[in-house]
């Protein structure tokens, strides 16, 4: 997660992107919660690959390993120089059975994966485009190699990023070798994916756990669409729940704790976070995060920052963090 996010600013100029939330749940800790759900064993350590985020975030995410009970280690990607390298900046917590994912993959699936009889793990999701993806080529029950935006129809099971390793002792010499001896892609970086095919030409037994929903969150717009997705199931808020205070709530919304609400139409598919203030005012399809105030406005799919000012407002806007609009 050492990335800055380009894609969600302004939100992350401020806010590092697995830390945003999701309905009243950072990313990050959504994704965990769905380890801790789905993998047939307790998460004894997540180690964190960060950029220059500062100790307030570190801190914030060594709590959210400690609601699982599980170690917090953190380590820093100074330079962006690929996926294998980002892996690697973790090499001294890549031994036994290890998880790697991405920091904005989200996923839902049914039941527990399936690891034994198998040396590896790759997430998969079946896909009606996957010319758009890097796919998995299936032999049987077992992954027998990787194709990279197939124009022919090799595949429908696209990689989510998300993947187990028996061995990470195995992956962490696979990743060093790249590493050491300078293999980069042709697009100048240290590949994980090339880690991944040594190991499966070494006889390493890969297999598929296939998932019902990819949720992504690279952008502003897949960041609303996945609180819209998460409203209509668990994350939305009993609308009997709210003080309504002269409001008409139109679910699903989340509306977190402390909130304000006055004269104001809310919903369909917003998600209000703690401590925010919305007077006479209607949304849908909306983000506002925490502490923020909408006053007097009418906002559609639409993200509002932390500590920000909406005033005599009517559209779609995206703002970041102590920001003014109108007032």
């Amino acid at each position: 997660m050492a990335g800055r996010g380009t894609r969600l600013r302004p939100h992350t100029h401020t806010t590092p992107k697995p830390l945003l939330p999701i309905a009243g749940t950072m990313m990050i800790e959504r994704i965990i919660d769905t380890f801790s759900q789905t993998l047939p064993q307790k998460i004894d350590e997540i180690a964190f690959v960060l950029g220059d985020f500062g100790k307030e975030v570190e801190q914030k995410l060594i709590d959210v390993a400690g609601r699982y009970d599980a170690k917090a280690s953190i380590y820093y990607q100074q330079e962006a120089m690929g996926t294998a390298h980002a892996v690697y900046c973790a090499a001294d917590s890549m031994q036994g059975e290890i998880i790697v994912a991405f920091a904005d993959t989200m996923f839902e699936m049914q039941g527990k994966v399936e690891i034994a009889d198998s040396d590896a793990v790759i997430w998969l999701k079946e896909v009606a485009n996957p010319s758009s993806y890097g796919v998995a080529r299936m032999e049987g029950d077992r992954i027998a190699g990787f194709v990279e935006k197939p124009s022919e129809p090799v595949s429908n099971l696209a990689i989510i990023g998300v993947y187990y390793f028996k061995k990470g002792e195995d992956l962490r010499r696979e990743l060093a070798h790249i590493i050491d001896n300078d293999l980069k892609s042709e697009r100048g970086e240290y590949e994980l994916t090339a880690a991944i095919d040594a190991l499966l030409e070494k006889g390493r037994v890969f297999k598929p756990a296939t998932v019902d929903t990819w949720l992504d969150c690279g952008t502003i717009q897949s960041w609303i669409d996945t609180t819209n997705h998460l409203l209509g199931g668990a994350a939305a808020t009993e609308p009997a729940k709210i003080n309504h205070n002269s409001c008409i709530i139109h679910p699903p919304v989340y509306i977190g704790e402390n909130v304000t609400l006055a004269h104001s139409t809310i919903g369909p598919n917003v998600s209000i976070e703690d401590g925010a203030v919305i007077e006479q005012s209607t949304l849908n399809n909306t983000i506002v995060n925490t502490t923020a105030t909408v006053n007097g406005s009418t906002l559609t799919n639409s993200s509002v920052g932390s500590y920000s000012l909406v005033k005599a407002f009517s559209g779609s806007l995206h703002i970041g963090d102590h920001s003014i609009v109108g007032g």
